[in-house]
């Protein structure tokens, strides 16, 4: 197998990784893009006796740091959502916030977190809690949950609510969706990909987000079909069947760089 091809399953979880981090689609392909053209032009960085995912997500981390040194650098930014993103990159305890995304969205234990970011499994642990308590200190948001599985629309409100969010209501159609978004005017919504009619919850989204700017995560069981690169796609993206700790990390992750619900 080519290292191309050994690669290639890793790469819709790189992205993932990548714009969660970094808190847009854009920078999160760029992290990764940076990392194939290091590769094409050096495939010895990759060592074939070691963990292949580690590797990739350390160079991700390595990658994220230039970033951030990028960001601390400039001397001033457009006022846009770049603007906002660099502004979170200059003030976030970065490695915290990747601790917990590692161990909580992208399955890592605390011993593989710590070869990614260059710390023991003890250091990791305390950065998870950093990470956590900066999450209890983050400003409320209004959220619209938009699931037709009753049992699963019912678990994401009881996690939203206990993190201290408000639900503003729970559609399970794209009408359902768009008329409720009008009515009480959410700042996240959490969406999942495919609702009870037969319609698309990312249609939904994108009707939404015509009238209104606001943060979203989706919610599928197949991410790799919604993260190519290819197209404008979700910052924010969690696959089913996950853990508490992972959408309460990704909902704490999209506020974090929405410009509305965190404070500067």
């Amino acid at each position: 197998m080519s290292l191309g091809q050994a690669i290639a399953p890793h790469l819709p979880y790189l992205r993932r990784y990548g714009r969660a981090i970094s808190g847009s689609q854009q920078r999160g392909d760029a992290l990764v893009a940076r990392i194939l053209e290091t590769l094409v032009a050096d495939p010895g960085a990759i060592d074939e006796g070691a963990d292949l995912r580690i590797q990739l997500y350390r160079m991700v981390h390595d990658n994220f740091a230039l970033m951030a040194e990028e960001a601390n650098a400039a001397e001033a930014a457009p006022a846009d959502d770049m603007a906002i993103a660099d502004a979170r990159l200059r003030r976030i305890p970065s490695l915290a916030r990747q601790a917990l995304l590692l161990t909580a969205v992208e399955g890592f234990d605390a011993e593989d977190t710590g070869r990614i970011i260059g710390r023991d499994a003890g250091a990791v642990q305390r950065l998870i809690a950093e990470a956590t308590a900066e999450i209890e200190r983050q400003t409320r948001a209004r959220i619209l949950i938009i699931e037709d599985e009753p049992i699963i629309a019912m678990d994401i409100e009881m996690i939203v609510r206990e993190l201290g969010h408000e639900v503003v209501a729970v559609a399970t159609t794209h009408t359902e969706a768009v008329a409720e978004a009008q009515k009480h005017k959410p700042g996240l919504v959490l969406a999942d990909i495919q609702l009870a009619d037969n319609s698309s919850g990312i249609e939904a989204v994108q009707e939404i987000l015509s009238d209104v700017k606001l943060p979203v995560i989706f919610i599928t069981a197949f991410p790799e079909r919604l993260l190519t690169g290819d197209r404008p796609e979700p910052a924010f993206l969690l696959t089913k069947p996950y853990q508490p700790a992972t959408l309460r990390a990704a909902i704490a992750q999209v506020l974090f760089f929405d410009e509305s619900t965190v404070p500067a």
